[in-house]
């Protein structure tokens, strides 16, 4: 029987480190408020010129290629979650295969927000298990900062975002006890609208699709509801860890570590509690780069492997929430 496995990873961050006391000069705020609604002190805005969406995943795709031991040509799937693409179409999946001198690999586009990674791992695990694919490269990068309004409107979303990727392989294994356990996906679209941006849009009633950026430039604004995304996002949480450790017939304190999308400090210690895990297996980096979306889990996963808290045989447990509302899980024993 086929399973799939994480065969390398990498990660990729631009080097323009955005403070909060850099934000103060911006909009009414200060590190301390930032700090205590966060948890976050600094993120990192991509430098013109040098990054670009698919620049940065072509650096993080180089990185988790070389640790799996395999050349970007062994790769035989793409599948690139964002929601900020270099171009409105084609999404930057296109690019970066052109980056990688991969030809004729199939590039699948995941839209799916905060929880984009997780999305896009579970695909790439059934493509896997199918015996479809053997190595699959799997994506999450975002450039969120130009998209930020840094003024006193827009300052309780600008001071949240940053920009960053981090990637995969997910290869193809017969090896059971090291292996992707499970994958655990939800919707909600009740509340699409408690977190997202509506401009532009294919069916505005300007016109063209960026009429009405030009005419209100703030048209083009993260709307989010945060109480409401504060409060669906500590249930789901638990909620989806648990149903990822009851399909395997495990206990939290089976966990070795804990990776969650990392939205908000508070969140995600919540959650810890909510768990009963100690701080130590949980993994949070949200205070260097902010919530980076589709990218957040795959930077997080690779620090956490870099610096030695995930060994082979741990148990590994991805969990995010996000605009849609989207939530999942995956359960890998590494």
């Amino acid at each position: 029987m086929l399973y799939s496995r994480i065969a390398g990873i990498g990660h990729y961050v631009p080097e323009n480190i955005i403070s909060n006391q850099h934000l103060e000069t911006l909009m009414d705020t200060s590190d301390a408020w930032i700090t205590e609604r966060t948890g976050i002190k600094e993120r990192r805005y991509f430098t013109l010129g040098k990054d670009t969406n698919a620049s940065m995943a072509t650096e993080a795709a180089k990185i988790a290629i070389e640790r799996a031991g395999i050349s970007a040509e062994d790769i035989d799937f793409i599948v690139y979650a964002t929601i900020t693409p270099d171009y409105y179409f084609p999404g930057p999946g296109f690019v970066m295969q052109r980056n990688l001198g991969i030809q004729n690999a199939g590039v699948l586009d995941i839209r799916d927000q905060c929880s984009g990674f997780i999305y896009a791992l579970s695909t790439a695990d059934q493509f896997i298990r199918s015996g479809m694919y053997k190595n699959i490269l799997v994506v999450g990068a975002e450039i969120q900062s130009t998209f930020l309004n840094p003024s006193n409107e827009g300052r309780g979303v600008a001071v949240i975002f940053g920009d960053g990727a981090g990637a995969v392989v997910v290869q193809a294994t017969e090896d059971k006890n090291h292996r992707i356990l499970s994958t655990h996906l939800h919707a909600d679209g009740r509340y699409a609208e408690d977190l997202y941006v509506k401009e532009p849009s294919s069916s505005s009633s300007a016109g063209r699709f960026y009429d009405n950026l030009v005419n209100d430039k703030t048209s083009g604004d993260v709307i989010m509801n945060g109480n409401a995304v504060f409060k669906h996002a500590v249930v789901r949480f638990p909620e989806v860890i648990r149903e990822a450790l009851d399909k395997n017939g495990l206990q939290a304190e089976d966990i070795d570590l804990l990776v969650p999308h990392q939205a908000n400090l508070r969140i995600s210690e919540y959650v810890r509690q909510q768990m009963g895990l100690p701080e130590e297996k949980v993994m949070n980096n949200i205070q260097k780069y902010g919530n980076t979306t589709a990218a957040s889990i795959p930077i997080a996963l690779c620090e956490a492997w870099e610096t030695g808290r995930i060994k082979d045989g741990d148990l590994v447990c991805l969990a995010a929430f996000g605009s849609g509302f989207t939530w999942g899980s995956a359960l890998i024993r590494w």
